[in-house]
């Protein structure tokens, strides 16, 4: 008589549930998806670079030309945003506008990003004197207003009536980048000191692997989604930054979404749009960014609980 067949279940497909230990209780996680708004979000600021990639190209009168016409409001005369109390087309400035805006917040928050990631990577791996030091720089800086701590390097960094638009917007991008620096450094200390007790972090310093190769091959690459989440979130702080500093009187001198601001507050009740279209730019642009540095800490979130 032959033997009955068996039949044997499928092994699971889902690679959280293959990687699993005996020991370990996989948590899966879903994975945040963008959605619609991710997606509004996300176009709106491809929109946003694009205009600050070819706004020289763009069929615009210059931001900078002054018109001997009366005063425009909105949709009026073929210019879509009105012109200011000088005569200037409010389309263009504002689209002129977005490259100062943007290279300002990436610039900046590029530079917290290397240093305070730099910084952040060691003090949270390393445990000596010099990583405590590191830490307690961050503390400090973190309790100084940050605002007023831009606002203080603006001014005696670039302080000087005869500063040049490109030295001034150096400055601030280099204030800016130093107000950054803690924020982010913080942020991937406390990661890298989780990532940094895991067992294959201890499987590599018992293969022998030096502690720079660790940090790079494995330590960096699991702390660099949460650095992202909140590079998006630091880019949108930097940007209303550099608005506050323009209202401050420490803007850049070039045309900017803040400088806009800061020109057209005397006429608010006039002529509101002045200031409303710049306004409104910076506000969809940092809800998108907020927005997207949320789907990101979501989608890379990751979760495990041990038995």
């Amino acid at each position: 008589m032959a033997a009955p067949e068996t039949t044997t279940a499928a092994a699971p497909t889902d690679p959280g549930l293959a990687s699993a230990s005996p020991g370990e209780a996989p948590t899966v996680a879903k994975k945040a998806k963008l959605g619609f708004g991710g997606w509004l979000a996300l176009a709106w600021l491809v929109a946003i670079v694009i205009m600050a990639l070819f706004a020289s190209f763009l069929p615009l009168e210059d931001p900078a030309r002054s018109a001997f016409r009366p005063r425009l409001g909105m949709f009026s005369d073929g210019n879509i945003f009105g012109t200011d109390t000088n005569g200037r087309d409010v389309l263009a400035r504002v689209v002129h506008g977005t490259r100062v805006s943007v290279l300002i917040g990436f610039a900046s928050v590029s530079i917290g990003m290397v240093v305070g990631g730099a910084l952040g990577l060691y003090a949270g791996y390393f445990r000596n004197r010099l990583a405590s030091t590191i830490s307690w720089l961050f503390d400090i800086l973190l309790s100084f207003p940050a605002i007023v701590l831009a606002l203080s390097l603006v001014a005696v960094l670039a302080g000087g009536a005869e500063s040049s638009d490109t030295q001034k917007n150096m400055v601030i991008i280099l204030a800016l980048g130093i107000v950054s620096v803690p924020l982010l450094g913080r942020i991937t200390r406390g990661t890298t000191l989780t990532w940094s007790q895991r067992e294959f972090v201890t499987a590599a310093r018992s293969l022998g692997a030096k502690d720079l190769r660790i940090m790079v091959r494995e330590v960096l690459p699991n702390v660099l989604p949460a650095m992202f989440s909140l590079a998006l979130l630091s880019v949108a702080v930097s940007i209303v930054a550099e608005g506050s500093l323009a209202v401050l009187g420490a803007g850049t001198n070039s045309v900017s979404w803040g400088s806009m601001i800061a020109g057209g507050r005397s006429d608010l009740q006039r002529i509101p749009h002045v200031v409303m279209v710049p306004s409104a730019f910076i506000f969809f642009t940092v809800l998108a960014l907020n927005y997207l540095g949320d789907i990101a800490r979501a989608r890379f979130d990751v979760r495990e609980s041990i038995l």
